[in-house]
C-alpha cells in the first residue's frame, strides 16, 4: 500500500494507528471527510485498480440496511452492512465496477458502531434476524490487515437472535480456524466453474483453493454456505457447471452444508455501461444483453435455460430446504 488517506477525526484510532503500523513506508495523508477522495470527479477506476489507495475513515448514518427483496436464505428479517466499499479483486462482472468511481478501498474503523445498530435492529424483531457482510466488499480478503470479521463474531457470539452471513472468495480463514465456530453464523463462498474463475475473477483464488478452505471451515465446525452466482452463459455451460457441481459436492459433506443458492447475472443499466467503457475488450460484457425493469441481463429464455439446467443438477447432490433460487447482489 502506497498510499493512506486517514479522515481528521480518527487518526488516533486505536485500529487506524493498528493498520498504519502494517504499511511503515506508506505516504499518510490526513484529509476532512473520505468522500473528498473517494467521490472526486475525473477519476478512471481502471487506472487506480492497478495501485488503489487505502482510505481509512468513520461511517455516518445508517450502519445496517435492509436487503434487496429476494437477497435472503430463508429468513424473514434480512439486512446487510458495508465495513469496506471496494474489493481487492478484479471480477469482470463485478457491479462495483460501474457503482463507483474509485478503485480505492474504504475502510471504516468504527466497528462498534456498526455492531450497535445491528444490536438494535435485531432487538426490534421477535424472529431471528440475517446480516450479510460482503456486499460492497470481500469480507475476507482484507481481515488480516483489518480484524474486522474477528471483531463481528465476537459481537454476533453474544446476539444469539442474530445471524450473520460473511460472503467471500477469500482464503484468509486463518482466523475462523483458530477459534471455535459459532452457531448463528454462516461463511459462503462464491463459486465459478476454473474456465472462468481464470478468465473473468482475476486475482481471486482458484476454484480448488476455495473448495479446500471450504472443507477446512466445515470440518472445524462452521456452517457453510455455496454462492453459485451470477451463472456466466457458456458454449460449455452444461459442461463446466456439471463439473462445478461434482468437485463441490463431492468434496464436501452435503448434509451440512447450511444453503445452496444459484444468481442470474444481472448489472444495473448505469453501471453497465460504465463497465463497457471502462473494459471495451471485454467478451463478457460484450455479449447480447436485454433490458428488464431495468436490469442488463441475459434474455429470457436463455436465463431460465442456465437456472434450470443448474437446478436440475443441484437436485442431484442437496435436499431442497437447503436451496434458495437467488441471493443476488446487486
Amino acid at each position: 500500500m502506497d498510499t493512506i488517506y486517514i479522515e481528521r477525526e480518527i487518526a488516533n484510532h486505536t485500529r487506524v494507528e493498528g493498520i498504519v503500523a502494517r504499511f511503515p513506508k506508506a505516504r499518510c495523508i490526513h484529509i476532512e471527510r473520505y468522500t473528498d477522495v473517494f467521490n472526486a470527479p475525473h477519476q478512471n477506476f481502471r487506472v487506480q485498480k492497478a495501485n488503489p489507495a487505502l482510505i481509512l475513515a468513520k461511517k455516518y448514518g445508517k450502519h445496517v440496511l435492509p436487503t434487496p427483496p429476494d437477497y435472503h436464505i430463508g429468513g424473514k428479517h434480512n439486512y446487510y452492512f458495508s465495513h469496506m466499499l471496494n474489493c481487492v479483486y478484479d471480477c469482470r462482472y463485478c457491479f462495483l465496477q460501474g457503482m463507483y468511481r474509485s478503485a480505492n478501498y474504504v475502510v471504516f474503523v468504527n466497528y462498534d458502531e456498526f455492531f450497535d445498530s445491528i444490536k438494535k435492529t435485531s432487538e426490534h424483531h421477535e424472529e431471528p434476524s440475517w446480516y450479510f457482510s460482503g456486499y460492497d466488499c470481500d469480507s475476507l480478503a482484507l481481515e488480516p490487515m483489518t480484524g474486522f470479521i474477528s471483531s463481528c463474531i465476537d459481537a454476533f457470539e453474544t446476539m444469539p437472535k442474530a445471524n450473520l452471513e460473511i460472503r467471500t472468495k477469500s482464503t484468509q480463514v486463518r482466523s475462523l480456524l483458530s477459534r471455535p465456530a459459532i452457531d448463528n453464523c454462516v461463511i459462503a463462498y462464491s463459486l465459478s466453474p476454473s474456465g472462468i474463475v481464470k478468465s473473468e475473477e482475476h486475482k481471486t483464488a482458484s476454484l480448488e483453493k476455495r473448495i479446500s478452505a471450504l472443507k477446512s471451515l466445515q470440518h472445524h465446525g462452521w456452517k457453510i454456505g455455496l454462492r453459485f452466482d451470477p451463472l456466466i452463459k457458456a458454449d460449455n455451460f452444461e459442461s463446466i457447471y456439471h463439473d462445478l457441481f461434482k468437485n463441490v459436492f463431492d468434496a464436501l459433506d452435503v448434509a451440512k452444508i447450511h444453503s445452496v443458492s444459484i444468481g442470474p447475472f444481472r448489472l444495473p443499466r448505469p453501471f453497465y455501461k460504465r463497465m463497457i467503457r471502462l473494459y471495451p475488450e471485454s467478451s463478457l460484457l460484450a455479449q447480447d444483453m436485454n433490458l428488464r425493469d431495468g436490469m442488463l441481463s441475459y434474455d429470457t429464455q436463455t436465463e431460465s435455460t442456465l437456472l434450470n439446467y443448474c437446478e436440475e443438477q443441484l437436485d442431484k447432490y442437496i435436499a431442497r430446504k437447503q436451496y434458495f433460487p437467488c441471493v443476488s447482489v446487486p
